[in-house]
């Protein structure tokens, strides 16, 4: 049996397209196992897929000062050996990675244990844990054309991301029952990620008495986010963090608000989601989610709004010519080249195991 690692965490982002390969994994004959952090949200999302995990120690790859930036790298330090004696122990044929500082550690193990790495780019420029990584690794998968000028040439290839095959079997009706709603006023959903979007959130309770005369809302506002006096607001509903029943949501949403990470973006546009983006902005990032907001908006696929410019009546302006405009938005998105892409990602795993 051939064996594989995936790695990857931090955020769902960096853990929900490895959940995506798992079924063809599966089927290709590959045993999987897990490395992670041991407390990221990783490890609560690959729990219920009866795959062995295991955990290392991680620091976070900072670019801004602060004390931990003298502890962490000794933190980096025991997860490369922790991650060093797992691969060791569990001998796997090829390595995947999502990124996210957790992955730097096994990527550069597996490197010098000669075992060939696989990672993926959902950004249209590398983050720092990928940068890191990618003089390790045979191939980078990436999401964007742009991406691959920003790679080794022989390195990058552009596959897309993959995407939960369980999204596309979402029903409207059960959405809307989960949520308590009707079928008579359309849906808006809000995501702000699996950490939520403080500014978002704030935002649109701002304006949530003039929404609910037109729309009906349901808000996935990240752990810690609930705003308990919204609690039985008719036509409202809020959740910390949805699993199982995020497709059906899905299905139930005619507009979707969300922050701009790459992952997210992609399985909008592959649901053919009208999507209104909110990129975290530059001060508070490194600037990738403002590239992929306007990257989508010059094909068509997304309005953005910066959240320099968010206020009451911005977000209810560009709320609405979104819900107007939908139609044009979907017609745009199902001419999309950009795809699913399981099918590639698993033949370059497979090239790479065979070594």
């Amino acid at each position: 049996m051939k064996k594989i690692v995936l790695t990857g965490g931090g955020t769902a982002g960096h853990v929900t397209p490895n959940i995506a390969l798992l079924k063809r994994l599966k089927e290709e004959g590959y045993e999987i196992s897990y490395i992670g952090s041991k407390d990221g949200i990783e490890k609560r999302l690959i729990a219920d897929f009866d795959i062995p995990y295991y955990s290392i120690s991680t620091g976070k790859l900072r670019r801004y000062l602060s004390l931990k930036n003298l502890s962490d790298p000794f933190r980096v330090i025991a997860g490369y050996n922790q991650a060093k004696k797992l691969l060791k122990e569990l001998q796997p044929d090829v390595i995947f990675s999502k990124g996210g500082f957790v992955s730097v550690p096994v990527i550069r193990a597996a490197k010098g244990l000669k075992i060939p790495s696989i990672i993926h780019e959902s950004d249209m420029t590398p983050g720092l844990a990928n940068k890191l990584s990618i003089p390790c690794v045979e191939k980078i998968c990436v999401n964007f054309p742009e991406t691959l000028e920003k790679v080794p040439e022989n390195k990058g290839v552009l596959t897309g991301t993959p995407i939960r095959e369980e999204l596309f079997q979402g029903v409207k009706e059960k959405g809307l029952e989960f949520c308590g709603f009707n079928d008579k006023k359309p849906v808006i959903m809000i995501i702000g990620g699996s950490l939520g979007a403080q500014h978002v959130n704030d935002q649109i309770r701002e304006i949530l008495p003039q929404l609910l005369e037109e729309y009906q809302i349901v808000h996935l506002c990240g752990k810690g986010k609930l705003d308990e006096s919204l609690v039985g607001t008719e036509g409202y509903v809020q959740f910390e963090y949805i699993k199982a029943e995020l497709k059906d949501l899905f299905a139930a949403a005619d507009i979707v608000i969300s922050r701009a990470g790459a992952n997210a973006i992609c399985e909008l546009l592959a649901l053919r989601k009208p999507m209104l983006l909110v990129p975290l902005s530059a001060a508070a990032s490194r600037g990738d989610q403002i590239l992929n907001a306007h990257s989508f908006e010059n094909q068509g696929y997304a309005s953005v709004l910066e959240e320099e410019d968010m206020n009451d009546e911005s977000m209810f302006v560009k709320i609405n010519k979104l819900y107007a405009d939908r139609e044009r938005y979907i017609e745009n998105m199902k001419n999309s080249k950009m795809g699913d892409s399981v099918d590639t990602i698993i033949s370059l795993i497979n090239e790479a195991a065979s070594k």
